[in-house]
Parts: C-alpha cells; structure tokens; sequence
C-alpha cells in the first residue's frame, strides 16, 4: 500500500481485480469465454470488479493463435503455439502503465485465469522452444508474475482454486478485511487506529495463526515508540503472512473456546455445555463451522457482550455467501 487513501476512495464494497472471461466477455484465445457464475452472479453482488485482458489490451486479436510460456521457468517467454512469435516485451510494456492505474484503483485482490499463460498464478506448464515438450509445471503467468511483485500484500487468487471451499472462503475473508483496512489507514495512520484494527481483527488473527496474532499485538502495542511508517510496514507484512496460514477446525476450536471464555459469568450450566458440544461437532466435521459462530452471535447479543459484538472474526463477509456452511 502506498500511503493514505482518501476516504471517497475506499468507502463502499471491496474492488476486485478480474480477468475479464471470467465475466462472461469473449476475449479467450478462440473467442469465447470461461464465464464462472458464482463470481459474476454472487460475489459480484458484494464487490466491484475491475476486468483485466492482458492479452486483448496489449493489442493482440480475437480470435488469436494461442500463447504458451517457453525457456527458463524462472524468466519465461511468451509466444505464440504455432508461429513462435515472442509477445514478452509487448505484454510488459503494455503492464507498466496498467499497473499503474491499477494502484489507483486501491484494490482489494485480484481473481485470475487459472493455466493462462498471461494471467495464470499457479502452476503454469512452461516448454522448451526447441522440442515442444513441457519442462516445469512451476510456471506463472507474464502479467500475474507483474502484479505480485507489484502488489505483494493484495490478497490474490485464481479460479480454479476457489472451486475449493476453504481457499474460496480464505480468499473472499482477505478482501473484505483488506477494504476494512484501506478504511482504516483513510482515516489516518496512527497508533491509535492500528490498535483498533488490531482490537476488532484480532479473532481473525488468531484463526490463522496464533504466533502472528501475537506479534501483530506486539506492534501494535508498541506502535508509538517507532515511527509510523516502520510500524505499518512491519504489521503488514505479518498481517499477510498470517493470513496465508490455512485455517483448521483445530484453530477455529482453538478461538471459538477463547470467545466462549467472555461469557464466564453469564452463561448457564446448560448454555454451557450446549456450546461445548456443538464445538466438538464442529470440530468432528459433523456441522459446518456457522453453526457454532451462530449460537456465539445468539449469546453475544443476548448479553450484549462488547469485546465479541467487535469482532469481524464473527461476520467477516456478507452471509448471503454462505462461507461457512460447508462441513
């Protein structure tokens, strides 16, 4: 992140960047599309998409001959199948400047094209030249590979691997966690706004991993004994290393007991072990983990407590996606 957003900048839902086929538009290299219903049809409902072709807005046709990754795996080329002809410098020229207006745009992730030799972001085939036959499945695509180094912290994706549920679920939590943060540092990167969003994210936190949830307490609670920018800097890169620590029912327990720990004095005897055992349900894999979120909600405005009615760990994205109720 560069510096304060201003507010009319990040207020509203997260903006997502997108390959555009995923939106139904026909720029594929055989002019169709690989339209995905959930994005356009239900995301699509909580956030604003910006639609990125890399290879129709650098100036290559459709219908086109298609693109493959070619050379060292670790600095590819891209060129045409059949002809050969290298697009690599022309993609990259072409990247710079969007990229640019891509930071402008304070995004909140980016969504993919899984095996595309542009936009793919994990485990692109790249071939040698001569013989045609694939030497690594490591591969990264020309544009994707630009936008990470571009963008390290942004939440990133691509969809194929959100067809499974708990990195879909991973992935849509980071976003709207991303736009609760661009809102934060909007109104000023202080110490006493990181320790809000440290305070109302730290369930979150703890789900992931709970040495990083830890170490962010740590800075910020220390945060004015340092200069702001080395406070942000630091807390942010561990914010994303935290975040990419796959959750667990073992860690879901792990929280779900911690928040059961706030209603020490007014739950009763039955209350008590109704939640117990409905952790250990869930734990089992016998009911998804909204079930035991939902009954900790129930207590939490029934005895109205304050520290949980706080915490995003309880509602960190629209319910209508329905996230958590997968077993």
């Amino acid at each position: 992140m560069q510096g304060p957003e201003a507010p009319d900048l990040v207020h509203g839902p997260p903006r997502i960047g997108i390959s555009r086929c995923l939106l139904g538009e026909n720029v594929r290299y055989d002019g169709g599309h690989q339209l995905d219903r959930f994005l356009r049809d239900t995301l699509g409902q909580f956030v604003e998409y910006v639609g990125v072709c890399p290879e129709v807005e650098c100036g290559l046709p459709t219908p086109r001959d298609s693109l493959r990754l070619v050379g060292d795996p670790e600095n590819p080329r891209l060129v045409t199948r059949k002809t050969g002809e290298d697009h690599t410098e022309r993609m990259k020229a072409w990247a710079g400047p969007v990229l640019d207006e891509l930071a402008a745009k304070n995004l909140c992730g980016f969504v993919f094209k899984s095996r595309s030799p542009s936009s793919g972001l994990h485990n692109i085939k790249v071939y040698n030249q001569e013989t045609g036959q694939p030497i690594s499945h490591k591969g990264r695509g020309i544009f994707a590979q630009a936008f990470v180094e571009r963008f390290p912290l942004l939440p990133v994706e691509d969809d194929g691997r959100l067809n499974d549920a708990l990195l879909r679920e991973m992935f849509i939590e980071k976003i709207f966690l991303f736009q609760r943060l661009r809102q934060s540092i909007a109104r000023g990167r202080t110490p006493r706004e990181l320790m809000e969003f440290q305070a109302t994210h730290k369930l979150i936190f703890m789900a992931h991993s709970p040495q990083h949830a830890r170490e962010l307490g740590a800075i910020a609670a220390h945060a004015k004994e340092r200069s702001i920018e080395d406070v942000y800097c630091d807390y942010l890169g561990t914010m994303h290393a935290c975040l990419e620590r796959k959750l667990t029912p073992a860690k879901h327990q792990n929280v779900l007991q911690h928040a059961m720990g706030y209603f020490k004095t007014q739950l009763s005897a039955d209350e008590k072990q109704e939640l117990l055992e409905v952790i250990e349900h869930f734990r089992q894999g016998h009911v998804p983990l909204i079930v035991p979120i939902t009954l900790i909600n129930h207590f939490t405005r029934k005895y109205q407590e304050p520290y949980l009615s706080r915490q995003w760990y309880l509602r960190p994205h629209p319910q209508e996606l329905a996230l958590r109720n997968h077993a």
